[in-house]
């Protein structure tokens, strides 16, 4: 089988792909640059206020702002602490490492809404902890829901095993030569980390830095339900706009998939072999 008739077995891909990515896009698209009553363009009349005027509105720059802010902050905080983890794991002699990662991502297999609202209820003055430790004398009473940081918190727990899983990749494919190679040389363990073992795993660093960064900007479940609905980002927008201006959402859609192909594009220019890449 030559490599014409292979290249046959990707028709159905082509076609899912239009179908369902390329269509869908381009009809945002265009939708971005009409006024209709939802997809129908029945009177449908030409206008660009939802790229000139809505888009620099002050809640939509506010929401901007704030899912920067909240993504930005979670993927810093989420690779001081995932880097270290992956960095022990791969470097450690246990034998069953596996056993680890799936101790790593089984919070994922939960629905992350009843996750989260467990969360909640334990950022609560009155949590279970605290109705636990009461009859002891101890009070674990204290309220975040609402506040920046029960969201922030949230994030991090949710989105963790993303930037754990890349950087393990590309730890554990590390020639460990260079390493032993550093050290002959006479440089410290410390010198050879931040030398060798780190400008090597950086693409590992970047592709879970977008993992995190992505989901973390546009989704609005984590900080609706953390935050109380008290702080509005992008997500939230597309969620309360959808059933009354499709022509704004698919904007702000467009936003985000440019976000999105950017962040892409910067990896693929970084990592060009694709290493860190699960």
């Amino acid at each position: 089988m030559n490599i014409k008739k292979l290249g046959r077995l990707s028709t159905p891909y082509l076609v899912w792909l239009s179908m369902l990515v390329l269509v869908p896009l381009l009809m945002m698209i265009v939708l971005s640059f009409f006024r209709t009553r939802g997809v129908s363009f029945v009177n449908a009349a030409f206008t660009l206020e939802n790229w000139s005027t809505r888009l620099i509105d002050r809640s939509v720059q506010v929401a901007l702002m704030n899912s920067f802010q909240f993504a930005g902050t979670t993927a810093v905080i989420v690779f001081l602490v995932g880097y270290p983890m992956a960095y022990i794991l791969a470097r450690s002699s246990f034998a069953n490492k596996f056993v680890i990662l799936v101790l790593t991502i089984i919070p994922m297999w939960s629905n992350s809404l009843l996750r989260n609202n467990a969360l909640r209820n334990l950022f609560l003055s009155q949590n279970i902890v605290n109705d636990l430790l009461s009859p002891l004398g101890i009070s674990f009473a204290w309220n975040l829901t609402g506040t920046k940081l029960a969201v922030i918190i949230g994030l991090v727990l949710t989105y963790l095993p993303f930037m754990v899983l890349p950087v393990y990749t590309v730890l554990e494919k590390m020639d460990k030569s260079l390493l032993e190679a550093s050290m002959d040389l006479g440089a410290n363990k410390i010198r050879t980390f931040f030398k060798v073992t780190f400008p090597l795993s950086f693409k590992g660093v970047l592709t879970g830095f977008i993992m995190v960064f992505l989901p973390s900007f546009s989704g609005f479940a984590v900080p609706y339900i953390l935050g109380k609905g008290t702080f509005v980002v992008v997500g939230s927008i597309i969620e309360t706009s959808y059933n009354y201006n499709i022509n704004f959402v698919s904007t702000l859609s467009i936003v985000l998939v440019a976000i999105i192909f950017l962040l892409i594009f910067t990896v693929s220019k970084v990592d060009k072999e694709g290493e860190s890449f699960l």
